[in-house]
């Protein structure tokens, strides 16, 4: 029997945290963080990090578990998070995956996840080189190799051509879990005004200064790539103004919840629900119970 566990997905700045305590209140759950950036110590403010005071709420998983110069890839977070889930079913509460990180979600879900002697950069590299692919070329890709597919799509025509050039390094199997994933979203122009919001708080909670450290120290790392602080570094060399350098990020923010939206809508069967709906948490509850009974 498969175990049952709740996802909750969806762009950035939408609510994801503060839905994902309120179920683990009432569901008896813990958390587990399914955001590429939370792994890391010291960056709290960039990364719009569970505070301290959420964190007592309900548990949470996944979040400080490596150090800044440290990497972090789709194994590794398919590894712990199956351990979380384990560990969080045999106390007999509920696993609740939280998060944005579309690949590191869909690879769990799926029972995908990348073999652990095979190279990680080169892996997303090239995954990134045939998602930047029309669909003619990505379909005629699959033609040249002659491989056949059944219901062909871009999603089995990635996955396929992946297999194929890296062969027995990749893994596939069918994950042990029933999943009820949880889209939230709303109209575009609200969820663009929630992320420019929540990035004037985090200038203000101090988000220069976590930036500075990272730039300060860890310029090269994994880490620093990230939406939230690589778009300061040019006001740290005197290249732009903080003004520039702040629009800078509020835009790339909104550009990234846009590909969210997109990963989640055309990779994963997500029901999705209006945060502006005054039902939606009572209709989430609702079909929640009817998942769990």
């Amino acid at each position: 029997m498969k175990e049952k566990i709740l996802v909750i997905v969806g762009p950035t700045a939408v609510g994801k945290t503060a839905l994902g305590i309120k179920l683990a209140q009432r569901f008896d759950g813990e958390i587990i963080s399914g955001d590429s950036q939370q792994v890391y110590k010291h960056l709290d403010i960039g990364t719009a990090k569970a505070t301290a005071d959420e964190q007592a709420q309900a548990a949470h998983h996944l979040i400080d578990v490596r150090e800044v110069d440290e990497t972090y890839s789709a194994f590794d977070f398919v590894t712990e998070a199956k351990a979380a889930i384990a560990d969080i079913s045999a106390r007999g509460k509920l696993p609740i995956l939280v998060g944005g990180t579309g690949l590191y979600l869909q690879s769990l879900l799926e029972g995908y996840h990348l073999g652990g002697d095979l190279d990680q950069e080169e892996l997303l590299n090239y995954r990134k080189e045939l998602e930047d692919l029309d669909d003619e070329t990505l379909f005629g890709k699959i033609a040249e190799l002659s491989i056949e597919i059944s219901q062909l799509n871009r999603r089995r025509a990635i996955r396929a051509l992946e297999l194929a050039r890296f062969g027995q390094n990749m893994e596939n199997s069918q994950a042990p879990y029933e999943a009820m994933i949880i889209g939230l979203n709303d109209d575009r122009q609200l969820i663009y005004d929630r992320i420019n919001q929540r990035v004037d708080v985090m200038m203000v909670e101090g988000l220069l200064d976590e930036a500075r450290w990272l730039y300060d120290n860890y310029p090269q790392a994994q880490a620093s790539r990230g939406i939230g602080y690589k778009e300061l570094f040019p006001y740290f060399e005197g290249q732009q103004s903080l003004e520039e350098a702040t629009e800078k990020l509020k835009q790339n923010t909104r550009r990234f919840a846009k590909r969210q939206l997109t990963w989640f809508r055309n990779r994963m069967t997500v029901d999705f629900y209006q945060i502006s709906d005054p039902e939606m948490l009572s209709q989430i509850t609702e079909k929640v119970t009817t998942f769990l009974s």
